[in-house]
Formats: structure tokens, C-alpha cells, sequence
């Protein structure tokens, strides 16, 4: 992601160096956008939407690096609704016969189109996991001849009543569950990568959490992908001048729920003259003991921390090597820390006690 004319010039360059007879794409990038996935199967005649999943970090970050809901969890209905309209619209204009998945985007109340794949996609067997359905071998059986009605008279019979959940066709309007899809990354292979998000995929896994609600179906997921959410203690905050003003209402429900706010000079100054108290704390590059030597030390808890978009080795570098090295749990976007948020407070209110749930039980009780 280039955030100023002079980070254009350098990735420019290496862009030619790297490849001297082949164009440079250049995409708008859209700030503060909720980003969604659809993974659909089509017959030419119908089609069936598996979910909308909502994407957890910001537009921009690579679709395969980004944490993942079923049913989403911050949109209103009415947007998911026309999402699985639109994507039925394509899917049928296109002639798609077999698997498409559509990502969208949406900002103010608009939505994007940004890609159209006429194909599967990596999110299909968590969709399918998700819903009880195996889409792919649906997929090849409609690409034989068969027909999504002929194989599907129960899915069908449940949206002809109305009673299709609004996120997924293949599961009932009252499905009390929350499926989220958290990746999983091999920092501790390269010790020299910067674990930050970006729109190249740097993730190798998945794994899933389920739960009734947003929150807790987050913090299982992230417990499966060796994130031991803290339900006390101290949190760090280093922000992006443009990210600050949205980080204050993260900093002040952490600071209610009894967590101690440890942040750099800037952050800390945006925070203090808005009333958040927290605790000031020198950047590695400015003497010791520094906040690398707090995370080395295992005096932080948590980490949120966004890129400003500088590309060299930055503070803000060491602070995510750091927190690689003690596995200490660190997110770089705001809407994976408000996530998080939810997800430890979801975590208090039912005393740490956590339900398993396995995916037989659950569909048996909707077939």
C-alpha cells in the first residue's frame, strides 16, 4: 500500500528494476471499508449464495490474511441482502456454471465490486464447514449436468417460504451460530519478515472458532491460531497519525474494563487531551528502557499497533518482531483490535468458560 507521492517513486523503481517490460497496476485504495467475500454455486438457471462472509481487517489486506465471519457482524441486513442479490445477478449474466466467488466493498452505505472469479476459492471449504454443505462437490456435480434443484429440494423449500437465513441461502433464518475463520502465519520461520498486513498474502493456514456469538467465536478462533487473548493486564497502543482519532474509543472501553494503557509519545499525547489515561513509554529509538524491552521483559499483554506506511525498518518493526519472539498477541488494523475488544469482553461475561460445539450436532438439528 503507497500513502505519498515519494513511496510511489520508490516502489516505482524497485518495479522496474524487478521487471523492467511489464506495467504497473495501480488501484485506489478505499480507507475505512468493510470488505466482503461470496462464495456461490450456479446452475445457469439458479443460484445459491454458501455466505457472505465479512472480512475483519480493512479493505486493502489481502483477502487471504484476513480474519473472516459468518453471519457478518457489523453490517445491517439490508447491505447483505442487496450483496447476495448482486452476486446472484453476476453470477447469471456471467453464465457460470459451478463455483464463482465475488469480493466487495463497502463504504457510506456504497457498494463495491472488486473482483468477479468465475471459479473456487480458498474460503470454500470454510464456507462449507461453516454451513453444513460441501460446496465443491456440488459444484462438480452441476458440472455434469445435474441441477441445484434437483440436488437441493430442502434449500429451496426453506427460500420459497422465506425462511433462508439472510447471509447464507443454505441455512435457516433463526441458525444461531457464528463461524470465524482466523489465518494463520509462519513468523517464527522468517525471522527477518515484518508482520504486518498488506494486500500480499503472507498467511500458510486457517483455523475456526464457532459460538454464538461474534465475540466468542473470535476468541476460539484466535486461541486456535496460538493467540491467548488476555482477559487483564496491560495493553500497548501505537497508532498512525490517521488512525488516532478512531483508536480513542478502543483505548477508553479497555481502560473500563481495568487494563492499563501503555503508548508512545504521539499516541499517548492524542489520548491524554482526550481522557483517556495511559502511561507514556520511549520508542526503541529513543533510549532505554524502551518498549521492546517491556515486550522482551513480558510486561505487555497486548499490542495494537498500525503501519504509518514508511517502508524502512522502522520502530514500529522491532515492536512486531518483539511480539512475535514472546507470543504476545498483536494486531495491526483497527477493526481486528475492535474484535478483539469484543471478544475479551464476550470472554469476562461468561467467567472463561468456553462450549464446544461440534459441527455434527449443529447440522443435524437443521436437515
Amino acid at each position: 500500500i503507497v500513502y505519498d507521492p515519494e513511496e510511489l517513486k520508490e516502489w516505482i523503481k524497485e518495479a522496474v528494476q524487478v521487471s523492467n517490460e511489464r506495467p504497473i497496476l495501480i488501484d485506489k485504495y478505499l480507507e475505512n471499508t468493510v470488505e466482503l467475500d461470496v462464495d456461490a454455486v450456479a446452475d445457469n438457471q439458479e443460484v445459491l449464495i454458501g455466505a457472505v462472509m465479512e472480512h475483519i481487517e480493512e479493505a486493502g489486506v489481502h483477502s487471504g490474511d484476513s480474519a473472516a465471519s459468518i453471519p457478518t457482524y457489523s453490517l445491517p441486513q439490508e447491505a447483505v441482502l442487496k450483496v447476495k442479490e448482486y452476486s446472484k445477478k453476476l453470477a447469471l449474466a456471467l453464465n457460470v456454471k459451478g463455483l464463482i466467488n465475488i469480493q466487495f466493498a463497502v463504504k457510506d452505505g456504497d457498494i463495491y465490486v472488486l473482483e468477479v472469479n468465475p471459479r473456487s476459492s480458498r474460503s470454500v471449504p470454510y464456507v462449507s464447514k461453516s454451513v453444513g454443505y460441501p460446496l465443491a462437490k456440488l459444484a462438480v456435480k452441476v458440472g455434469v449436468g445435474r441441477t441445484l434443484r434437483e440436488l437441493l429440494p430442502e434449500v429451496f423449500k426453506r427460500i420459497e417460504e422465506g425462511n433462508e437465513h439472510f447471509a447464507s441461502d443454505f441455512l435457516p433464518a433463526d441458525f444461531p451460530y457464528y463461524t470465524v475463520k482466523e489465518v494463520v502465519f509462519p513468523w517464527d520461520r522468517f525471522p527477518e519478515e515484518d508482520p504486518v498486513l498488506g494486500p500480499e498474502m503472507k498467511s500458510t493456514g486457517e483455523v475456526m472458532g464457532v459460538d454464538k456469538s461474534f465475540g466468542l467465536a473470535y476468541y476460539k478462533a484466535q486461541l486456535a491460531a496460538g493467540m491467548k487473548l488476555p482477559s487483564e493486564g496491560t495493553v500497548f497502543i501505537s497508532v498512525a497519525d490517521k488512525d488516532k482519532s478512531q483508536v480513542v474509543d478502543i483505548a477508553k472501553e479497555f481502560s473500563n474494563l481495568g487494563f492499563k494503557i501503555l503508548a508512545t509519545r504521539g499516541t499517548y499525547k492524542f489520548l491524554k487531551e482526550r481522557g483517556v489515561h495511559a502511561r507514556m513509554v520511549l520508542k526503541y529509538s529513543e533510549g532505554r528502557p524502551h518498549i521492546v524491552d517491556l515486550i522482551l521483559n513480558r510486561e505487555v499483554d497486548l499490542i495494537i499497533n498500525t503501519p504509518s506506511g514508511k517502508r524502512e525498518r522502522s520502530d514500529a518493526y522491532y515492536i512486531r518482531r518483539a511480539a512475535v519472539q514472546e507470543r504476545v498477541p498483536y494486531y495491526t488494523t483497527l477493526r481486528a483490535s475492535r474484535a478483539v475488544l469484543e471478544a475479551i469482553k464476550e470472554y469476562r461475561r461468561v467467567g472463561g468458560k468456553l462450549e464446544v460445539y461440534s459441527l455434527q450436532d449443529i447440522f443435524s438439528k437443521i436437515r
